[in-house]
């Protein structure tokens, strides 16, 4: 008997859960009932998912395997009956959107307040994360939408990435680098030697600093590593580094100082992104066309956040 959609959900639960007797209570279903189509599901499959190890419940690796297949369908499969259901007007709509700290903060406001202001019955989700941790996200079904930073190499062959602005970054510190210009300006080889409070992996600003440093032909000294956005320019404040960051979110920080980096500088290009292989929904694809209309107003008015200029 092939798998069923039920089946995949208890697998999920089981998965996330590690425990049977939990996984059962939130599907809502029996302990015995839940074990029996996990038993169909490995039958069907041909391979055992879950195994103890040590009195604790883990994957297989049939089950590494299938876990995030079975998250990608399970999403296609609730996108296909939001789509359907906001079609017929069963239901209100829902959006997932991702975005990078500093675009949460920035691009993404104005933007959700026009789709609010024209859409309140939308459910509105937002994830916030760094670019390889959205692109994840996006990926296996878990957000229709993202602000992500793209990558130098392009964008992933499984998403559509739409390259809309680009913002600069700049370096911010405690005090004034050694180094500054009288224009107020330093290069990147004026880093060398000082310590870098640096992003944790899977944030894109992280790739950034370290690629910069290393074609300015040295290795950065880091003092703090693995930071999230806000603990990186509390760090900051703290006396502990530099960081290279956004322009737009340390205009928000009095308690830091602001330096431009000299021409050419470092600069990332802002991409909206989605599923190459399924259409946004109905809400995502009005989401979609109310930020590029933000985009293009706000650059013929010249009103885009600090440190973002029109692709």
């Amino acid at each position: 008997m092939p798998m069923q959609l039920h089946q995949l959900r208890y697998f999920v639960a089981v998965a996330e859960l590690r425990h049977f007797t939990q996984a059962a209570d939130l599907v809502g279903i029996t302990q015995p009932s839940l074990s029996k189509q996990i038993h169909a599901l490995e039958t069907s499959l041909g391979a055992p998912l879950f195994e103890r190890v040590r009195g604790r419940i883990a994957l297989t690796a049939a089950g590494e395997v299938l876990l995030p297949l079975a998250r990608r369908i399970l999403a296609d499969v609730d996108t296909a009956t939001r789509e359907v259901q906001e079609l017929v007007g069963l239901r209100r709509g829902r959006v997932r959107l991702g975005a990078t700290p500093s675009l949460a903060t920035s691009l993404a406001p104005p933007v959700l307040r026009r789709f609010r202001d024209a859409h309140p019955a939308v459910d509105l989700r937002v994830e916030e994360g760094g670019s390889q941790d959205l692109v994840r996200d996006l990926l296996r079904g878990d957000l229709d939408l993202a602000l992500i930073i793209m990558p130098a190499q392009g964008a992933d062959p499984g998403l559509h990435a739409e390259e809309i602005l680009r913002e600069s970054l700049v370096v911010a510190s405690l005090a004034e680098v050694p180094g500054t210009s009288a224009a107020g300006e330093l290069r990147v080889t004026d880093l060398r030697g000082q310590p870098l409070v640096m992003f944790r992996e899977g944030y894109d600003l992280r790739d950034a600093t370290l690629q910069a440093c290393r074609e300015a032909g040295f290795e950065p000294t880091l003092s703090v590593d693995g930071g999230e956005m806000d603990a990186v320019l509390s760090f900051v404040e703290a006396g502990l580094g530099v960081a290279l960051v956004p322009g737009m979110v340390v205009a928000r920080r009095p308690g830091v100082r602001v330096t431009r980096l000299a021409p050419p500088g470092v600069r990332r290009t802002i991409a909206v992104a989605r599923r190459r292989d399924v259409e946004p929904t109905h809400a995502g694809r009005e989401l979609r066309r109310i930020l590029l209309e933000y985009v293009r107003t706000a650059t013929e008015q010249d009103d885009l956040p600090p440190g973002v200029e029109p692709r």
